[in-house]
């Protein structure tokens, strides 16, 4: 068969395995983080953010369910019209996975379907600039 080619490693020894810092590097928040941040108090510090030159659009525009920020509103608003930001809503539709139910599952308990949240795409507001 011969051997696995191993590309963009040269002269370095402490990075071996490759795979696993590019998995890492493009990591986005799991379902249950942002189901954690759409709730009232939270979704409200994460929209209205103080000005952060070192976040892109100085993180002004922020998707609070893809957890991603934007460089203006066109930006933002182009991204709510995506293939990926319409997977997402669909994805955060189903409730979080808790603990009681994984008991459930273990066997202590009866099952219960999860339940549908209702989710929408967050309301951007014009005047933001």
């Amino acid at each position: 068969m011969g051997k696995s080619k191993q590309t963009g490693n040269h002269k370095s020894d402490k990075k071996k395995n490759i795979a696993k810092t590019w998995k890492t590097k493009r990591r986005t928040k799991d379902l249950d983080q942002i189901h954690g941040d759409m709730k009232p108090g939270n979704a409200a510090k994460l929209l209205k953010q103080e000005v952060d030159y070192d976040v892109t659009g100085s993180a002004q525009h922020y998707c609070l369910h893809c957890a991603r920020y934007f460089v203006d509103l066109k930006a933002m608003k182009e991204h709510f019209r995506t293939k990926v930001h319409k997977k997402r809503l669909k994805q955060l539709r189903e409730e979080p996975y808790s603990q009681a139910e994984a008991d459930r599952a273990a066997g202590m308990g009866s099952y219960i379907p999860p339940k549908t949240v209702e989710v929408q795409t967050q309301p951007v507001e014009e005047n933001m600039d």
